[in-house]
């Protein structure tokens, strides 16, 4: 057996075994076979509910959000041929956000539901088009044009917050910004799992065409990848996948930043071979990451977004080290 498809087989495992975990986690003391046997024969248990209703969303949402955001992480590394490149790092989910919650703040979100996952949509998407537009810039031109998405995005949403008349209303917002499962429901399953899907789709599809720029743009259009159409499917796939997920569950950070860097040495190099991985451990990592603000540490339940983003910083800091002294 090939390192590779060891490393996969573990991740696989992993994954259905945080996913178990996930759903027997609980205060209540209900059997997880017990329940997911009274809710496919329509039995109306107490343990039916619990695990229909509140576990079995939220175990899947991180499985999908968690294991898009290490896909996407994966396949931006990929295109720009950068470490660094990450949709929370380069402002791409502050701006899916930023869309959110203007939708919020309008109220259009209230009468017409689709609302929501379609402004998250387009914010991500013009980030993540905006960003594209500046990768021939190098590495610093990259860092520096994210870094300016999410300052201007935290701002805009700061200025939104000190218009919102409502104290609760603004304190509903900040705590959705922060990124939560919490409130997962099944409607939030329905909302989000099209575009999670769909933009999944479109970034496994790009594995050979990254393969192929790893060589230069030149000679991957050479070999017959048009570096136009890659990149579409990677704007389009990154933009559904972070704005589906930020419409259900805020800002979650560092996901796609860690699980490319961590795998790296286990999957190899090539772009390709990295996606499933990445994708996989995404998922792991914010189940993980989901069972642990479970635990009774405080009175209040931590969010998940901080969790993710006190894993991933200390990365994203050792990332810059490895690249000093490097030519931007």
């Amino acid at each position: 057996m090939s390192r590779y498809t060891l490393t996969v087989a573990v991740l696989s495992a992993l994954v259905l075994a945080l996913a178990i975990l996930s759903l027997a986690a609980g205060p209540a003391g209900i059997g997880v076979m017990q329940g997911l046997s009274d809710m496919l024969h329509g039995r109306e248990t107490i343990a039916a509910t619990i695990i229909g209703q509140i576990r079995l969303p939220r175990m899947i949402l991180a499985l999908l959000i968690g294991g898009t955001l290490g896909l996407s992480g994966a396949a931006l590394q990929g295109l720009v041929r950068n470490p660094l490149a990450d949709p929370g790092v380069l402002g791409i989910s502050g701006c899916g956000a930023l869309g959110a919650v203007l939708v919020f703040y309008t109220g259009l979100s209230a009468v017409w539901a689709p609302a929501l996952p379609l402004a998250a949509l387009s914010g991500a998407g013009l980030a993540t088009l905006l960003l594209l537009a500046l990768t021939r810039g190098g590495t610093l031109v990259l860092v520096l044009a994210g870094a300016a998405l999410g300052s201007m995005s935290a701002a805009l949403l700061a200025l939104t917050l000190n218009l919102v008349p409502s104290p609760y209303a603004s304190y509903e917002i900040m705590h959705w910004l922060m990124g939560s499962l919490s409130r997962a429901s099944l409607h939030d399953v329905l909302i989000a799992t099209p575009g999670l899907l769909i933009g999944s789709v479109l970034l496994f599809s790009t594995g050979r065409s990254l393969d192929a720029l790893t060589l230069g743009e030149d000679v991957a259009q050479t070999m017959g990848f048009p570096l136009r159409a890659v990149q579409w499917r990677v704007v389009l796939g990154t933009a559904l996948a972070v704005g589906s997920g930020v419409a259900v569950a805020g800002g979650i950070g560092f996901v796609g930043l860690v699980m490319p860097h961590l795998l790296r040495p286990l999957a190899g190099a090539r772009p390709s071979r990295l996606l499933l991985p990445s994708a996989l451990g995404g998922a792991a990592l914010l189940l993980a990451a989901d069972l642990f603000v479970r635990l009774p540490v405080s009175g209040a339940e931590l969010q998940l977004g901080v969790v993710t983003s006190l894993i991933g910083t200390p990365v994203f800091f050792w990332q810059v080290w490895r690249l000093r002294g490097r030519p931007v």
